[in-house]
């Protein structure tokens, strides 16, 4: 017995309204991300990966966050989060040297064994200059390579919008959501690239490289897509639980920023990359 397979149809909406819903949703992001750019010099609020700070894990059963909260009340404690086996991972703002010594003795005499790290501003500066390079030098490569695959202007054009609309959605969604910009989920918005790419690519390549009905080219791609993007989100989210029971923040991190895009760029490649590619398709035949 043949599972029936749920029925993708482009031709039940013009392209038009095909399009709409995701290029508002773009220039909405773009929008924000440029505000907060103006006001606070970062598109998302930076964590201490980028905006330096001092991270403290410590081990305690009997102090709730409340009372942590007040034992550092004289410090900029930034946030608690819980660390592993009952312990808290705390996030402070930059302080001056000798203010930091303080706050180290301070921890050490109520939380001895804990760890400390402390991120210099200008090195989180460096280090955020380095990751806004690493995204535009993938996304600059990305576009390059996508225009030699296809030699023709709107599919390339239209891989590449779908691409950038991922990411820009993605990190709208994460300011919102109070994720901050560190190392992992840098790493997980580099990998959303080359997942995008890959989803839109294989959508574009089907339909114009392959004969037959525009339609049942479509409905083809999206059997093949979605399969490859269901497991891959049933694979993230199951990252996600068991990051989530450990208490693995990167990995938490990371999870969720994909997650979010990987739900985003169903949208994307289906709504906005398929709508261009049906109107563009339609006008060559014309």
């Amino acid at each position: 017995m043949r599972m029936k397979f749920m029925k993708y149809d482009i031709n039940r909406y013009p392209a038009k309204q095909m399009v709409a819903l995701p290029l508002a949703l773009l220039i909405v992001s773009l929008l924000f991300l440029g505000f907060n750019s103006i006001t606070t010099g970062m598109p998302v609020e930076p964590g201490i990966d980028f905006a330096g700070g001092v991270a403290v894990t410590i081990q305690t059963t009997g102090d709730s966050p409340g009372d942590i909260q007040a034992y550092f009340a004289d410090y900029p404690l930034k946030s608690i989060g819980e660390g592993v086996s009952g312990g808290y991972y705390l996030v402070f703002e930059n302080m001056p040297d000798d203010r930091f010594l303080k706050l180290s003795t301070l921890i050490d005499e109520r939380y001895p064994g804990a760890k400390i790290d402390q991120i210099g501003e200008t090195f989180g500066k460096t280090l955020q200059t380095q990751a806004m390079w690493a995204l535009l030098f993938s996304f600059a490569g990305m576009a390059v390579v996508v225009f030699v695959v296809f030699k023709s202007f709107v599919p390339s054009v239209a891989v590449v919008l779908s691409a950038l609309s991922d990411i820009a959605i993605t990190a709208a969604v994460m300011d919102v959501g109070g994720i901050t910009l560190s190392l992992g989920t840098t790493a997980a918005l580099l990998m959303l690239i080359g997942y995008s790419v890959d989803s839109d690519i294989l959508m574009t390549s089907k339909v114009l490289k392959r004969k037959g009905r525009f339609d049942e080219k479509m409905q083809g791609a999206f059997r093949t897509g979605i399969t490859m993007t269901s497991t891959t989100l049933a694979a993230v989210f199951m990252m996600f639980v068991v990051s989530w029971i450990g208490q693995i923040e990167i990995i938490r991190d990371i999870s969720v920023v994909l997650l979010i895009g990987l739900a985003i760029d169903l949208m994307n490649t289906w709504l906005l990359n398929a709508g261009i590619l049906k109107w563009y398709v339609g006008g060559e035949k014309k």
